[in-house]
């Protein structure tokens, strides 16, 4: 069921190309589509184990590693955080070292720094996937961000994506800007200048403060949650300014292209990014979609890392 896959860890987008992403979505659509029928486990990855380490809250993320790895037939092993001997004093080179020596087959990791798992993919002889690591990249969000694409629009070559809101602290945006620019769509972000960080000269990437500028002519909005646990700017709006200001409206969608679709990789905060009303509508919203994807897509990614 699975093409040949170059990677040993997935740690980012950038490094990918575009047929190793192609891969990954051709197998995660089918996995969708297995998804949404009675049948949805198999014994593919009979034998092998999964541990989910999450130093960050999670909800959506965690979840869906969790269900496709055990619906591809593996044992799962989620360890809180705070009940961990990291709690103890010991470093986290000691903490994947000792779960390494368990002969464990993917670990899955979120954290707070920047290049964690970078850091941690040499150390291990297991499989290391990259749940997001601080401002740096969520790659299995972007790809299901872009299967979300491709399920409405059919192609991601010529779209024009915004993507709203706090941009500079968002992991999610950077991955989804490697990977739009790759198939040759035209990403515009859209944000308070506070909210917008300096490495974003370096995306080739059109930038808007204003979002009847920023949405013009849109295939797709995106909007993202303002981060106030990171550190360091964008805080410089109240919620109420910025809602006023940047939050997206029926009437705000407006301006984006007729058949436009709102996206959102959660949680949201409703009445701050979008109104209920625009998170809830079926004629734009693909939010819950999003997270249907999700589950598909880091079942193609455990797929093609593990069962090789």
């Amino acid at each position: 069921m699975t093409s040949a896959f170059p990677h040993r860890h997935l740690l980012d987008i950038e490094r990918l190309s575009k047929a190793d992403i192609e891969t990954i979505l051709d197998l995660a659509s089918r996995y969708a589509a297995q998804n949404r029928t009675a049948e949805k486990k198999s014994a593919r990855l009979h034998g092998r184990s999964v541990v989910n380490l999450f130093f960050e809250a999670s909800t959506r993320t965690r979840t869906s590693f969790e269900l496709a790895a055990k619906r591809l037939g593996a044992d799962v092993i989620n360890i809180p955080v705070e009940h961990s001997s990291t709690q103890k004093g010991e470093t986290l080179s000691d903490t994947v070292l000792t779960l390494d020596a368990m002969h464990i087959d993917a670990l899955v990791i979120r954290h707070a720094e920047d290049g964690i798992a970078q850091f941690v993919a040499p150390l291990m002889k297991a499989h290391v996937i990259n749940a997001g690591d601080g401002k740096h990249e969520h790659p299995t969000q972007a790809l299901a961000d872009a299967l979300t694409l491709l399920r409405h629009k059919k192609k991601l070559d010529g779209l024009t994506v915004a993507i709203c809101g706090d941009v500079g602290r968002s992991r999610v945006a950077r991955s989804n800007i490697h990977l739009l620019k790759k198939f040759g769509a035209k990403v515009r972000v859209v944000a308070p200048p506070d909210f917008i960080s300096p490495d974003y000269k370096k995306f080739d990437v059109e930038i808007s403060h204003d979002m009847k500028e920023g949405l013009r002519d849109a295939d797709a909005v995106m909007m993202l949650r303002v981060q106030h646990e990171r550190a360091g700017g964008g805080q410089n709006l109240a919620t109420g300014d910025y809602a006023g200001a940047f939050g997206l409206t029926h009437e705000r969608l407006k301006y984006a292209r007729p058949d436009a679709i709102v996206m959102h990789p959660g949680p949201t905060n409703r009445g701050v990014e979008m109104t209920s009303e625009l998170a809830d509508d079926p004629q734009h919203s693909v939010i819950r979609e999003q997270v249907e994807m999700g589950v598909a897509v880091r079942m193609a990614v455990l797929d093609l890392l593990l069962s090789a």
